[in-house]
């Protein structure tokens, strides 16, 4: 359930927002805004709030792929790892800090991502050939030419509506709640 609120515990205040009981620190937050937008953290609220709206996107899709288990992937495991090194490894970069931990938890997520979106997204839009025809004929309207001449368009079309309906279906099956409140002082910052 997507639900966006006024919260004042103490525990909540430095959050941007909790997904599913988790918090999302103001400073994880902003050091995702500032690393997509080169490196500029002024904002303005309605650009924070579309960010975080984006972002609480990405961490249900992620939230989705740990409950599936893609984190348990031995292949998966190897991946971050092997960064985890090369990260290590990096000069510019030390084995402590914040910004090593968002980069590590940035590339872990990233991976699982995508993972997940592979399997109920990308692949499904490829290999559902009822699907993509039964898209086509609902939305007829919106193409001029036959399915064979817009495949590829219906078919992105169609990846679109799979992923919408499976945020909505994220998006009630998890709590998700937003501190207005603390998105209106970074947007001061």
């Amino acid at each position: 359930m997507f639900v966006f609120s006024l919260l004042w515990s103490s525990s909540f205040a430095q959050n941007v927002a909790v997904i599913n009981s988790k918090p999302v620190s103001s400073k994880e937050f902003m050091w995702a805004y500032k690393k997509s937008h080169n490196g500029n953290a002024s904002a303005n609220y309605n650009d924070l709030l579309s960010y975080l709206n984006l972002y609480i996107n990405f961490k249900l899709k992620v939230l989705d792929a740990k409950e599936m288990g893609l984190d348990k992937n031995a292949t998966y495991q190897e991946e971050v790892k092997t960064y985890e090194t090369a990260l290590e490894m990096h000069k510019k970069v030390t084995n402590s800090g914040k910004d090593h931990d968002y980069l590590l938890n940035e590339y872990k997520e990233g991976v699982l991502m995508f993972n997940v979106s592979e399997q109920k997204i990308w692949n499904k839009a490829q290999e559902d050939e009822q699907g993509i025809e039964e898209f086509y004929n609902k939305n007829k309207q919106n193409y001029n030419k036959s399915l064979n001449d817009v495949r590829g368009d219906v078919i992105a079309d169609y990846q679109q509506k799979l992923e919408e309906n499976w945020l909505n279906k994220l998006k009630n099956k998890y709590s998700v709640k937003v501190n207005e409140n603390e998105l209106r002082k970074l947007a001061k910052l």
